[in-house]
Protein backbone atom coordinates (compact mmCIF):
# COMPACT_ATOMS: atom_id res chain seq x y z
CA UNK A 1 0.00 0.00 0.00
CA UNK A 2 2.86 2.65 0.51
CA UNK A 3 3.19 5.13 -2.18
CA UNK A 4 0.84 8.10 -3.55
CA UNK A 5 -1.99 6.86 -5.22
CA UNK A 6 -4.30 8.55 -7.58
CA UNK A 7 -7.78 8.44 -8.23
CA UNK A 8 -8.59 7.64 -12.12
CA UNK A 9 -11.65 9.37 -13.27
CA UNK A 10 -14.95 7.67 -13.21
CA UNK A 11 -16.08 7.25 -17.21
CA UNK A 12 -19.76 9.13 -15.79
CA UNK A 13 -18.45 11.70 -13.03
CA UNK A 14 -20.12 14.10 -15.13
CA UNK A 15 -23.27 13.44 -15.01
CA UNK A 16 -23.31 12.86 -10.91
CA UNK A 17 -24.36 15.64 -8.70
CA UNK A 18 -21.44 15.81 -6.49
CA UNK A 19 -18.24 13.52 -7.36
CA UNK A 20 -15.12 12.94 -5.33
CA UNK A 21 -11.89 12.16 -6.33
CA UNK A 22 -8.84 10.92 -3.67
CA UNK A 23 -5.56 11.59 -3.76
CA UNK A 24 -3.99 8.66 -1.12
CA UNK A 25 -0.30 9.05 0.03
CA UNK A 26 0.08 5.68 2.37
CA UNK A 27 3.36 5.66 4.45
CA UNK A 28 4.67 2.98 7.38
CA UNK A 29 1.73 3.04 8.91
CA UNK A 30 -0.08 6.32 8.49
CA UNK A 31 -2.01 7.90 5.29
CA UNK A 32 -2.69 11.09 4.21
CA UNK A 33 -5.57 12.15 1.15
CA UNK A 34 -6.73 14.82 -0.91
CA UNK A 35 -9.89 15.26 -1.71
CA UNK A 36 -11.17 16.84 -4.47
CA UNK A 37 -15.15 17.87 -4.71
CA UNK A 38 -17.07 19.02 -7.59
CA UNK A 39 -20.61 19.52 -7.12
CA UNK A 40 -23.39 21.20 -9.59
CA UNK A 41 -25.49 21.89 -6.37
CA UNK A 42 -25.11 24.10 -3.29
CA UNK A 43 -25.56 22.86 0.01
CA UNK A 44 -23.25 25.35 1.72
CA UNK A 45 -22.69 29.08 2.10
CA UNK A 46 -21.70 30.95 -0.97
CA UNK A 47 -18.34 31.51 0.63
CA UNK A 48 -17.44 28.12 0.69
CA UNK A 49 -19.03 26.45 -2.50
CA UNK A 50 -16.47 27.83 -4.72
CA UNK A 51 -18.37 27.88 -8.12
CA UNK A 52 -18.86 24.12 -7.28
CA UNK A 53 -15.18 22.80 -7.02
CA UNK A 54 -13.05 22.59 -3.22
CA UNK A 55 -10.74 20.63 -1.95
CA UNK A 56 -10.81 18.90 1.56
CA UNK A 57 -7.75 17.38 3.74
CA UNK A 58 -7.53 14.58 6.07
CA UNK A 59 -4.75 12.41 7.72
CA UNK A 60 -4.45 9.25 10.11
CA UNK A 61 -4.04 5.92 10.45
CA UNK A 62 -4.44 2.44 8.30
CA UNK A 63 -5.14 -0.87 9.04
CA UNK A 64 -5.43 -4.07 6.24
CA UNK A 65 -7.62 -6.70 7.45
CA UNK A 66 -8.15 -9.31 4.32
CA UNK A 67 -9.71 -7.70 2.09
CA UNK A 68 -10.32 -4.46 3.58
CA UNK A 69 -8.61 -1.29 4.55
CA UNK A 70 -10.21 0.84 7.31
CA UNK A 71 -8.99 4.68 7.69
CA UNK A 72 -8.93 5.88 10.94
CA UNK A 73 -8.16 9.79 10.95
CA UNK A 74 -9.40 13.68 10.70
CA UNK A 75 -10.40 16.46 8.58
CA UNK A 76 -7.36 18.99 8.37
CA UNK A 77 -6.46 21.93 7.04
CA UNK A 78 -4.48 22.39 4.04
CA UNK A 79 -0.81 21.47 6.13
CA UNK A 80 -2.25 19.02 7.82
CA UNK A 81 -2.72 21.00 11.06
CA UNK A 82 -5.88 20.26 13.05
CA UNK A 83 -9.47 22.07 11.86
CA UNK A 84 -11.62 22.70 14.15
CA UNK A 85 -13.96 24.76 11.85
CA UNK A 86 -14.03 26.48 8.62
CA UNK A 87 -16.34 24.72 5.21
CA UNK A 88 -16.66 21.74 4.68
CA UNK A 89 -16.16 18.49 7.02
CA UNK A 90 -14.67 18.72 10.39
CA UNK A 91 -13.97 16.11 12.73
CA UNK A 92 -13.47 12.29 12.23
CA UNK A 93 -12.36 11.13 8.64
CA UNK A 94 -13.40 7.36 9.28
CA UNK A 95 -13.93 5.59 5.79
CA UNK A 96 -13.69 2.05 5.13
CA UNK A 97 -12.96 0.39 2.05
CA UNK A 98 -13.18 -3.49 0.19
CA UNK A 99 -9.86 -4.08 -1.81
CA UNK A 100 -11.95 -5.88 -5.06
CA UNK A 101 -8.46 -5.86 -7.33
CA UNK A 102 -4.95 -5.19 -6.32
CA UNK A 103 -2.36 -5.60 -9.09
CA UNK A 104 1.24 -3.62 -9.71
CA UNK A 105 0.48 -0.04 -9.76
CA UNK A 106 -3.51 -0.21 -9.58
CA UNK A 107 -5.87 -0.70 -6.91
CA UNK A 108 -9.91 -1.03 -7.15
CA UNK A 109 -11.93 -0.06 -4.15
CA UNK A 110 -15.17 -0.06 -3.35
CA UNK A 111 -16.69 2.76 -0.82
CA UNK A 112 -18.81 0.69 1.92
CA UNK A 113 -20.27 4.41 2.39
CA UNK A 114 -20.65 6.23 -1.25
CA UNK A 115 -21.06 3.04 -3.21
CA UNK A 116 -18.72 3.71 -5.75
CA UNK A 117 -15.95 2.53 -6.99
CA UNK A 118 -12.27 3.96 -6.26
CA UNK A 119 -9.65 2.60 -8.71
CA UNK A 120 -6.44 4.27 -7.59
CA UNK A 121 -2.75 4.13 -10.16
CA UNK A 122 0.34 4.43 -7.99
CA UNK A 123 2.39 7.83 -8.80
CA UNK A 124 5.31 7.29 -6.54
CA UNK A 125 6.61 4.41 -4.82
CA UNK A 126 7.30 4.73 -1.00
CA UNK A 127 9.35 2.06 0.46
CA UNK A 128 8.64 1.56 4.03
CA UNK A 129 11.63 1.08 6.62
CA UNK A 130 10.44 0.69 10.07
CA UNK A 131 12.79 2.23 12.93
CA UNK A 132 13.07 0.58 16.51
CA UNK A 133 11.13 2.92 19.06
Amino acid sequence: MQGVWEEEPLPYRDSLLQYTSHQFKFTCDSFYVVLQTRAKANYYADSCFKNGTWMEYAKGTYVVNHDTLYLFGTFTKANYKQKLHDCYRIGQYLPTFLIKNKSAGKIELQSLQQHLPVTLKLKEEIVCNPLPL
